[in-house]
């Protein structure tokens, strides 16, 4: 994966230098894994930026806090790691000067990712300089997975199967949903050591699967991103799993949701949820190369239609590195579909704030249509009978 990231950052210093970018300055997480190889786990915004500065024409540079940047050193394969101090002279504030220099020249941020804290400082230390978004460089870069990234990301799929399977055995009346939750970290986090090594760059890749598990049961399946709780499950109950916080693996991140109903459900629930399966599968047949990732929205939306339900949910968005890349599977988005773009693909439907319809999956563009990196049966799964 280094290899890559390092490619990739040639890459990048070329469309810099093509787009007349004298420095880039990096601060989004995913961004900085995807060109320089590391990220941190804190997991906590609290002033305490990591940078990565890339000039067309030099090796690029991080900028991290002293006390990580034993783990960056290690991680990473750009060999120029400066360190910064919580106080005295050697701030961040103060490296960062030193090394953009008293005239940087056109200065590249991802705009939308600026930490507040650091947009602050460039507006009171360089207030005269504009400030260039790269976004969509990055952006364009990032669309087209490569083989070894599909990779893992099948990877990340398998370990997410292995939580939805734990998640369903311990379904059951009367069983709080903490104890379904906990199932899940257990399997997904046993998987995933499965895939690592204590050697080399695998030693930094935690196997442990963390972040509140989104599921709702009940009437509060409506309640979308709703976190496990101490309630009992009942007889009849829906109950959904979202592991879109959850389902990743070396930073690439999935999309993977089902629903479940304890022993029994109406045919109402039925319905609802039958239908937000066959829109899922009508946007997934709908994928291939040459079409606009509008279209795939616009075949879910017509199941919909002939089902008498509306949606106000995008059907799908690009993963990766982040939980959102471009583009995304809704109505006006324009963009055509190539080989290679990752894709969560979703069903999904909310009733008079009582019932709910999900399903979930992640796929790859192939040459000829969709494959899926999430594996689970796609029906209608009542358990405990």
């Amino acid at each position: 994966m280094l290899d890559q990231a390092r490619q990739r950052t040639a890459e990048f210093q070329a469309r810099l230098k093509e787009a007349g970018i004298d420095v880039a300055v990096i601060t989004e997480e995913s961004s900085i894994a995807y060109l320089a190889g590391f990220w941190g786990y804190l997991s906590v915004e609290f002033g305490r930026p990591t940078f990565l500065l890339v000039r067309p024409d030099d090796a690029p540079l991080v900028i991290t806090p002293l006390m990580e940047s034993e783990m960056v050193s290690a991680m990473t394969w750009v060999e120029n790691v400066a360190t910064w101090e919580d106080a005295g002279e050697n701030r961040w504030e103060q490296v960062l000067a030193r090394t953009l220099g008293a005239a940087p020249g056109r200065i590249g941020v991802e705009a939308a990712a600026l930490p507040a804290i650091v947009r602050a400082w460039f507006d009171e230390e360089m207030p005269d300089t504009v400030l260039h978004d790269i976004s969509s460089i990055l952006g364009e870069m990032r669309m087209i997975k490569s083989p070894e990234e599909v990779s893992v990301m099948r990877e990340a799929g398998a370990i997410a199967g292995a939580m939805m399977e734990a998640a369903e055995t311990a379904l059951a009346e009367d069983v709080p949903e903490y104890e379904a939750a906990l199932a899940v970290i257990a399997a997904g986090t046993r998987k995933a050591a499965g895939f690592l090594t204590a050697k080399g760059w695998d030693a930094f890749i935690s196997p442990m699967i963390h972040n509140l598990q989104i599921m709702q049961s009940g009437r509060d399946t409506s309640m979308v991103h709703r976190r496990a709780s101490v309630k009992r499950l009942e007889r009849g109950d829906p109950v959904y799993f979202c592991f879109c916080n959850m389902a990743q693996f070396k930073l690439y991140k999935l999309g993977f949701d089902r629903m479940f109903f304890i022993e029994e459900l109406s045919e109402e629930a039925a319905r609802v949820q039958q239908a937000a399966i066959d829109a899922q599968q009508a946007a997934i047949a709908a994928i291939r190369p040459g079409v606009t990732a509008a279209s795939i929205a616009e075949a879910a939306d017509e199941v919909y239609r002939a089902r008498g339900y509306e949606t106000g949910y995008r059907t799908g968005r690009s993963i990766g590195m982040s939980y959102l890349e471009a583009p995304e599977l809704k109505a006006g988005d324009k963009t055509v579909l190539r080989p290679g773009m990752t894709f969560a693909v979703d069903g999904g439907i909310s009733v008079d704030g009582r019932l709910g319809g999900r399903i979930g999956d992640s796929v790859v563009v192939t040459e000829t249509g969709a494959d899926y990196l999430t594996h689970y049966p796609r029906e209608i799964r009542v358990v405990g009978r």
